[in-house]
């Protein structure tokens, strides 16, 4: 059986060693949960929710392990890993409470002799391809609604995160959730690829990159395999001269650099009204210098970790350092760049533009240009100018024009005065380059079922 080794940022040292299901394996799999998945589309909804409780109830008691292994596999410091344990509580529990809303049939109270109605039916077996950046948030958006409608559901974990998947299991096993319902397995692309290619497998959901969307789709051409996709991002933020400078500095810093910059929604890109933009950057730079402590994250006091690998981090580097060449005036950031280090500081560029890769390209690592408009026509233009879209921001103190503003904006999910932040009462979606389809609040239940007309005289 192949064996994946996962190598830590932390300390670039094997971390732990997980096994890859080979052909054989992958397709018992497959096998149980549609066997699985026949009996729990009976389970009435309400037993359904149960199981789900019971299994939140179950992963918070093994929090601090999820904490500490998350730290070890992925880089993120030790002070803000549990979060990620609390964020998945919240989200699921907006599912379930949404859930009778987000399933409740179409029924149309005819007076006359006839019964119509649309009800929503899962689609049977899910597959959930999950990333590294946030490998338990990402995974319960679609893991527990799609539970929830019925479906069986079969996690593909990153192989950087791949104990993730074990800790999913383990939980829902504490539950009691019938066998096949709820599986992980590391899986090889091949083997993935194989699955949508044959439909195999009845929806996909997929977070990752770009090129990752686009295979995904490539393999599912002509199958009509319905999929949801959640890629890359180069998220704006907007700074008007009447926004509270502090708090949008404050705000911004932490959107910029949380996770190190490796999230998709995080900021890369500010713009600044001009009036206010010398005083906007040198007090980000300040806040940035003092809040951003860059060390070993299995220590409590640091507050940016490493990127996943020095692959990652050199590619980031490498942006820096063409954006640089090209005009771009270091504010803050790397005075002597290690090509081998996956430790990259928090890093402020100024002086830049929509030339360079660091303001167009999606950079997810702790880097972010500031650049200065001289009105929100500009602003929106730039903004707009994007192959991705998934949210964006404006720090403004008239609210009203700042949905306004949102209204031109081409994204997904519009902020004013908040960023890189997932409300599980709204539909979590995107367009252009950041894929398609929706995670969390009713609408997701939209998404993991299909709707099924019934007509009936009598």
């Amino acid at each position: 059986m192949a064996q994946h080794t996962i190598i830590s940022p932390v300390d670039g040292k094997a971390f732990a060693t997980v096994s890859i299901s080979n052909e054989p394996q992958a397709n018992s799999l497959l096998h149980a949960a549609k066997k699985a998945q026949s009996s729990w589309v009976k389970t009435p909804l309400n037993e359904r929710l149960n199981y789900i409780r019971a299994f939140l109830s179950a992963f918070v008691l093994d929090k601090e392990r999820i904490a500490e292994e998350l730290t070890w596999q992925m880089g993120r410091p030790i002070a803000y890993a549990p979060k990620e344990v609390e964020r998945l509580v919240e989200r699921a529990q907006a599912m379930i409470d949404v859930a009778e809303r987000g399933l409740s049939p179409l029924t149309l109270h005819d007076a006359g002799s006839t019964f119509r109605e649309v009800r929503r039916v899962p689609h049977g077996v899910c597959l959930v391809v999950a990333p590294w950046n946030y490998p338990y948030l990402t995974a319960v958006n679609t893991i527990v609604p799609a539970l929830i409608a019925g479906n069986a559901v079969i996690l593909k974990p990153a192989a950087q995160t791949a104990l993730t998947g074990d800790r999913f299991a383990a939980a829902f096993a504490t539950a009691g959730l019938p066998a096949g319902v709820f599986s992980s397995a590391l899986l090889s692309h091949e083997t993935v690829a194989g699955w949508v290619a044959s439909r195999s497998v009845d929806f996909v959901s997929f977070t990752g990159s770009v090129r990752g969307g686009t295979e995904i789709e490539r393999s599912a051409a002509g199958s009509f395999l319905p999929i949801s996709l959640e890629l890359g991002g180069k998220d704006p933020a907007y700074v008007r001269e009447d926004a509270d400078l502090e708090f949008a500095v404050n705000e911004l810093v932490d959107g910029s650099f949380f996770n190190s910059g490796q999230s998709c929604c995080g900021v890369e890109r500010i713009y600044v009204d001009r009036k206010i933009y010398s005083a906007f950057a040198d007090r980000f730079v300040e806040v940035t210098r003092a809040s951003q402590l860059l060390g070993n994250p299995t220590e409590p006091a640091t507050t940016l970790g490493p990127l996943v690998s020095t692959k990652a981090a050199r590619s980031v580097r490498d942006q820096i350092e063409k954006a640089i060449a090209d005009g771009a005036e270091l504010a803050l950031g790397e005075d002597n760049p290690n090509a081998n280090s996956a430790y990259l500081p928090a890093t402020v560029l100024l002086n830049v533009n929509h030339s360079m890769d660091v303001m167009t390209e999606e950079s997810f690592g702790p880097v972010v240009g500031i650049m200065p408009v001289d009105s929100d026509h500009q602003a929106a233009k730039l903004m707009n100018d994007s192959k991705y879209g998934l949210s964006a921001s404006v720090w403004t103190q008239d609210v009203a024009v700042g949905l306004a503003f949102g209204e031109v904006v081409e994204t997904g999910t519009f902020f004013v005065n908040r960023c890189d932040y997932l409300d599980p009462s709204l539909a979590w979606t995107g367009i252009k380059d950041t894929g398609r389809g929706c995670s969390l609040s009713e609408w997701a239940y939209h998404h993991l079922t299909r709707p099924k007309s019934f007509y009936a005289r009598r």
